[in-house]
């Protein structure tokens, strides 16, 4: 029996509308691609997965054994809960099979996130009365309670803004039309980069430089000298709290900047790697306190200063502790293969402005982004980030498939 046509356009618009809504809420977006896997087994629509789902896969696996090895394997089953979040890249990159249906997917992201990074502003000002209010100082009321959009936290925020600001930075240095786009992606881009700058997320700010600065270099290496001009006048025409977060990153006061928690928690998770290099200490494990007491540095003194002892503020550590060593390579290899996938597929791209060379730029944007933010936070854990990187790679590939044209 053959499958009713509009079962496609059904998997299309579902795969569509769970990878936007994870701007707004995870719970919607995740019965969106639920839904969207259930439609596209039906819809007859051959089942494609990315190249990266490869390592992907592998990481996946190692976890489940990960969680075997453990000493508290029903402790560990949260983490077997976030696997179908993967899935995402079944349903976008089967069903997404067109440019047409891509910029439908990249207008709606533009859209929403710059809604997000508006929600993400009116919070910032809103604290910032509240402190004139009270008399208190903004900076210390602000820092434990950032602007968080549609999100539950500030870090899952900015780390979604940054996917969005690298889209339209790519889309305006290489994509095709852009005189008659130009100004609604700088005023988007403003309110998106307005917000993450706000957002006072230092690990996102260097990975926003880097991946920016790679863009920049590919586009014309001499802008890239610009970017330390921009970043003084961000700085000296900025308000006081973002002078201050910006000297936290040498200068961080102990009680209110999270510089020495990271350390901590960065050695403990080194002490758990040596211990435990191949299945780690198990999935969700350090969550516990009394694991990760058990292998805090004796020559850490207590009390701890304040901050998240519930992960270990790094992807790389963090994976490596909790699931071992295999776990943060197979992690690690999946984003460097990506990197590699789309620098490859640009070598072949003719000269010019092209959707694929857009599409590719941004696609090694993310990686690099991810990457470097990743040093400093568990993003890839998150499900409102791992399911926008997800969605990034998938067009990415999609890009890499497609057989090089003439630029527009």
């Amino acid at each position: 029996m053959v499958p009713p046509p509009f079962l496609k356009t059904l998997s299309l618009w579902l795969a569509t509308a769970a990878a936007v809504t994870i701007l707004l809420s995870i719970a919607v977006s995740q019965i969106l691609l639920g839904l969207a896997i259930g439609v596209l087994l039906l819809s007859g629509l051959p089942l494609r997965w990315p190249r990266i789902a490869i390592p992907l896969g592998l990481f996946l696996v190692w976890t489940l054994l990960s969680l075997a090895f453990s000493p508290d394997p029903a402790n560990g089953l949260t983490q077997v809960r976030k696997m179908p979040v993967f899935l995402t890249m079944l349903t976008v990159y089967s069903s997404v099979l067109t440019l047409a249906e891509i910029r439908i997917l990249v207008l709606s992201w533009v859209g929403v996130g710059t809604v997000t990074a508006g929600l993400g502003i009116f919070q910032y000002a809103r604290i910032r009365l509240q402190a004139i209010v009270e008399h208190r100082d903004f900076y210390h009321l602000y820092v434990d309670h950032r602007m968080t959009g549609f999100q539950s936290h500030w870090m899952t925020f900015s780390g979604q803004e940054l996917f969005l600001l690298l889209m339209l930075a790519a889309f305006v240095l290489f994509g095709p039309a852009i005189r008659k786009n130009l100004w609604i992606c700088l005023a988007c881009g403003t309110a998106i980069g307005t917000a993450l700058i706000l957002s006072e997320t230092r690990g996102v700010w260097v990975a926003a430089a880097l991946a920016g600065g790679y863009l920049l270099w590919a586009w014309k290496r001499a802008a890239v000298l610009a970017m330390p001009i921009v970043v003084l006048v961000v700085f000296f025409a900025g308000p006081t709290d973002l002078k201050q977060r910006v000297t936290s990153f040498w200068a961080p006061e102990q009680k209110t900047d999270s510089n020495d928690h990271r350390f901590i928690v960065w050695r403990t998770g080194w002490e758990m790697i040596k211990a435990h290099p191949v299945f780690g200490v198990g999935p969700e494990e350090i969550t516990k306190d009394k694991v990760f007491q058990a292998y805090l540095p004796k020559d850490i003194p207590l009390p701890l200063p304040p901050g998240d002892y519930l992960h270990l503020h790094s992807i790389y550590i963090h994976y490596a502790a909790e699931r071992g060593i295999p776990a943060a390579l197979f992690l690690t290899g999946a984003l460097l293969m990506a990197l590699f996938d789309f620098q490859r597929a640009l070598k072949t791209e003719p000269p010019g402005r092209s959707d694929r060379r857009f599409l590719l730029h941004w696609a090694s944007a993310s990686v690099i982004g991810t990457m470097v933010a990743g040093i400093t936070d568990l993003n890839l854990g998150l499900s409102p980030e791992l399911t926008m990187f997800l969605v990034v790679m998938c067009l990415g590939y999609w890009a890499v498939r497609q057989q090089p044209v003439s630029a527009l």
